[in-house]
């Protein structure tokens, strides 16, 4: 069993006496040099440092060190975006056992007086500032973990650039420390550089952040505005990418593969209609797979994209809970992609020629699921008149994979 000891703000001194106790008398203390630093050498104890970078070497050091009085020094709460939730996944729950501090988002709640519920949290540690653009909303409360000192000023430019700059920011610096600090301001004074505290921004900070309660944003719905995303016109348009994101019905944690993703703009949905999901963006055209990354970048949204033919490129990826196929289709990728499916996994292939109509007709036949064509008219100017102007049709086959269609493409199971 390897003990996890969330240390508060004041240092291992505010630690109960029975944590300091199982401190010192550890064989091993593993911790960043910083935590290390705060704790009295015992005698015969080891210091070790983290691995640099962590997680490629860490089963490797977990391995050396052992389990035999190994102490892990983290900060606050070690199950908030800290190195408990790593340990725990890597080691199993039974393995690891965390005595938590008061953690920096309780602190940041009670400094704002705000309650928890009203908020989000998100850490921004390892993610980009527009990992927080999924919980904009007007009035909206964010607690948001910094990565150091950059990341207030960060994201106030992100908030700037999306005309969000009169929304109000707090910066928390070292919270529940002697010396802690707080400076408020508008987004856009720290972004243009008219705010900063008196003594700049402490690499150990906290952000809490309320969006201006007029705030205009494009939201999170599917079927979001064409324009919202970079593209060169190979995009699904907004109320057709609104049908894929029905039939796909997107599940807390799962991953889809786009394949033919174009803009990525499906991929970018998927992960937005619900909680940590991921979405790998298969793209044969560089330049399109370059906008995919930027578009996903841009939504803070987990999107991995490969450069790449759909075909010789999906034997190489993670299994996915669903499929979406908005270009390139073929009966081989139609196929493949149906033997990787697990039960319950959603396959659904959009077509706009008769090539391929016919590809998802044959499938339909095979493997069931439903047949849709939808055709989107739109009012454009007509002379001095306005009139409808369609679009052209397209043709969705949607199918779920069931205990009755397990088998492989052309091969049903009883």
């Amino acid at each position: 069993m390897i003990d996890v000891v969330g240390v508060p703000a004041e240092g291992p001194s505010a630690l109960p006496p029975v944590l300091r106790d199982l401190v010192s008398g550890a064989r091993t203390v593993v911790g960043s040099p910083r935590l290390l630093d705060l704790v009295p050498v015992a005698a015969g104890q080891t210091r070790r440092p983290w691995p640099s970078p962590m997680l490629p070497g860490l089963t490797d050091f977990l391995s050396e060190v052992g389990t035999d009085r190994v102490v892990i020094l983290a900060t606050g709460d070690p199950l908030v975006s800290g190195v408990g939730s790593t340990l725990i996944r890597t080691l199993g729950p039974e393995a690891v056992r965390i005595h938590p501090a008061v953690s920096s988002v309780a602190l940041a709640h009670a400094r704002m007086g705000w309650p928890s519920e009203s908020t989000s949290v998100v850490s921004l540690v390892s993610k980009p500032v527009y990992a927080v653009r999924r919980h904009l909303a007007p009035g909206a409360r964010v607690v948001a973990l910094s990565a150091g000192a950059k990341t207030p000023v960060e994201l106030a430019r992100m908030l700037d650039d999306l005309g969000l700059g009169d929304s109000r920011l707090a910066v928390l610096g070292d919270l529940g420390a002697v010396h802690e600090s707080r400076f408020d301001c508008a987004a856009a004074e720290l972004a243009h550089g008219r705010a900063a505290g008196p003594d700049g921004i402490p690499d150990l900070n906290v952000v809490a952040l309320e969006v201006s309660s007029d705030a205009r944003l494009v939201g999170v719905t599917p079927g979001l505005p064409d324009e919202a995303f970079e593209h060169d016109g190979q995009i699904t348009k907004r109320e057709i990418r609104a049908l894929a994101m029905a039939a796909l019905r997107p599940i807390a944690g799962q991953r889809l593969w786009d394949l033919g993703a174009g803009s990525g703009s499906v991929s970018v949905e998927w992960c937005l209609a619900a909680p940590r999901t991921t979405a790998v963006a298969v793209e044969r055209d560089p330049a399109r797979a370059e906008r995919v990354r930027r578009n996903a970048a841009s939504f803070g949204v987990a999107v991995a994209v490969v450069t790449g033919d759909s075909v010789a490129e999906i034997a190489q990826l993670p299994t996915p809970d669903a499929v979406f196929i908005g270009g390139g289709a073929s009966s081989e990728l139609i196929d493949g992609a149906w033997q990787v499916l697990e039960q319950g996994g959603r396959l659904v292939v959009h077509c706009v020629t008769l090539d391929t109509e016919a590809l998802v007709v044959d499938a339909h036949d095979r493997l069931g699921g439903e047949l849709r064509r939808v055709t989107v008219e739109r009012a454009e100017p007509l002379g001095r008149s306005l009139s409808w102007k369609p679009a052209r049709p397209i043709v969705q086959w949607s199918v779920t994979k069931s205990p009755h269609r397990a088998g492989s493409a052309g091969e049903e199971t009883p």
